[in-house]
């Protein structure tokens, strides 16, 4: 089967979609972090927080840049305006608020795992 590339719209929706990538982007709001210390909250290798990053980073929502041996991420805040757009036109939000984001992301993160609705 062959593999369809995610129009930019979808590759973000995708990447918010996973509650540890959702987490990562809650870090960055605080500032930019070094891949090392992102990882280091959760339990999980240092190869799959970098498959996240590589995620986050295909959707625009992050970049990633080297500085010496070290490897920075930054998030771009601006990489949500599409998707804001596309919820604006149900009526559904209005313009995009990121630190209403902030709230909402630190409530979904403390939330408890729960299977979804049928």
């Amino acid at each position: 089967m062959e593999h369809t590339p995610l129009s930019p719209l979808d590759a973000v929706f995708a990447a918010l979609s996973d509650p540890t990538r959702r987490a990562i982007l809650t870090m960055l709001l605080e500032d930019d972090m070094a891949v090392t210390d992102v990882a280091e909250p959760f339990a999980m290798s240092l190869a799959a927080i970098s498959k996240h990053l590589s995620v986050l980073a295909d959707a625009g929502l992050i970049s990633q840049e080297k500085r010496g041996r070290v490897k920075w991420c930054k998030l771009e805040p601006d990489a949500l305006r599409e998707a804001s757009v596309w919820m604006q036109g149900f009526g559904m939000m209005g313009a995009l608020d990121l630190e209403g984001f902030e709230r909402f992301l630190a409530v979904e993160l403390r939330a408890p795992d729960h299977d979804p609705p049928p």
